[in-house]
C-alpha cells in the first residue's frame, strides 16, 4: 500500500495576451481565469494510478488563497480520495518557503507518506526549486523531470527523458518527484466524480512558516573623474603611481 501526496499550484490560465498586476510583480489573471500546469495535471493522474495500484491513498495539497479549493475538488472529481489547503497568501512564498510548509504538513501526518510528487516547474513562475528543496528538508531521495512512475513493494521506477532516450531510475520509498507532462494521459472528471468533489470535505490548516523575501538593490555606479590627471611620462612617473597607489590605498605600508 503507497500513501501518495501530489501537490499542485493555482496558476492563471494562459490567454493570447499576458497581463501584470500593477507593481509588476505577478500575472494579473482577473480576466482569464485559474487553472493547474500540465505537469501537475499528469502529477495527479500518476498519484491515482499508484494508489489505485497499491491499495493506498491519493492526497491532493495545495498552498493557496481560499479560491484554490476549486483546484483541488478537480483532482477530487478525477480520483484523489483527499484534499488538504494550506491557506495562506501564495504571492508572499517563495518556493523554499512553499517546500518547507509541505514539509511541516507531511511530518504532521500520521500514516507515512510513502511519494510525494510535484509537477516539475511553476507555470507562473518558473521555478524548479520546490521537489528539490521539499526533498531535502525530508531527507528523501528526488528525481526531477520525470514522465511516469510505478511502485514495487519499497521501489520506486521512475522514467523520464533524457540526452539520448529515455533513462530509466529506481530509488527506495520514501522519495519525492517532480512531473514533467508527457508520461501519461491526465483522465477527464466524470459527472459522478463531481458531484462527489462537491461533497467531499477540504481539509483546511494554516502553517507558522513565514515567508522571507528579499528585494535586492544596485549600487549606483561611482561617478566619473571630471578631468584626468597626468602623473608623468616613461620611467619618470613610476614614482608617482606608487605614491597614487598608496594614497588610494590599494598598496599599504
Amino acid at each position: 500500500m503507497t500513501n501518495v501526496l501530489v501537490c499542485i499550484k493555482r496558476v492563471p490560465e494562459t490567454s493570447s495576451q499576458v497581463l501584470l498586476t500593477a507593481d509588476g510583480l505577478s500575472v494579473d489573471a482577473r480576466h482569464v481565469g485559474y487553472t493547474v500546469s500540465a505537469h501537475e495535471e499528469s502529477a495527479v493522474e500518476i498519484a491515482i494510478q499508484v494508489a489505485e495500484a497499491t491499495g493506498g491513498t491519493a492526497t491532493v495539497l495545495t498552498l493557496g488563497p481560499g479560491d484554490a479549493v476549486a483546484q483541488l475538488r478537480d483532482a477530487i472529481a478525477v480520483g484523489c480520495t483527499r484534499a488538504v489547503h494550506i491557506e495562506a497568501d501564495s504571492e508572499q512564498f517563495g518556493p523554499a518557503d512553499v517546500a518547507a510548509a509541505i514539509a511541516q504538513f507531511v511530518r504532521s501526518e500520521e500514516a507515512p507518506v510513502d511519494l510525494v510528487l510535484v509537477g516539475n516547474d511553476a507555470a507562473d513562475t518558473g521555478d524548479f526549486q520546490v521537489g528539490v528543496r521539499l526533498a531535502y528538508a525530508l531527507e528523501r531521495p528526488v528525481l526531477t523531470e520525470i514522465s511516469n512512475v510505478a511502485i514495487d513493494g519499497a521501489t520506486v521506477t521512475a522514467r523520464g527523458a533524457g540526452p539520448d532516450g529515455d533513462e530509466i531510475f529506481e530509488l527506495p520509498v520514501p522519495a519525492v518527484i517532480a512531473i514533467s507532462e508527457g508520461g501519461v494521459s491526465p483522465r477527464y472528471p466524470s459527472i459522478v466524480g463531481r458531484m462527489k468533489a462537491k461533497k467531499t470535505g477540504v481539509e483546511v490548516i494554516h502553517t507558522d512558516v513565514s515567508p522571507v523575501t528579499h528585494r535586492l538593490k544596485l549600487k549606483s555606479p561611482p561617478e566619473q573623474p571630471s578631468s584626468v590627471e597626468i602623473l608623468g611620462k616613461g620611467p619618470e612617473a613610476a614614482s608617482a603611481v606608487v605614491d597614487m597607489l598608496f594614497q588610494i590605498k590599494v598598496v599599504t605600508k
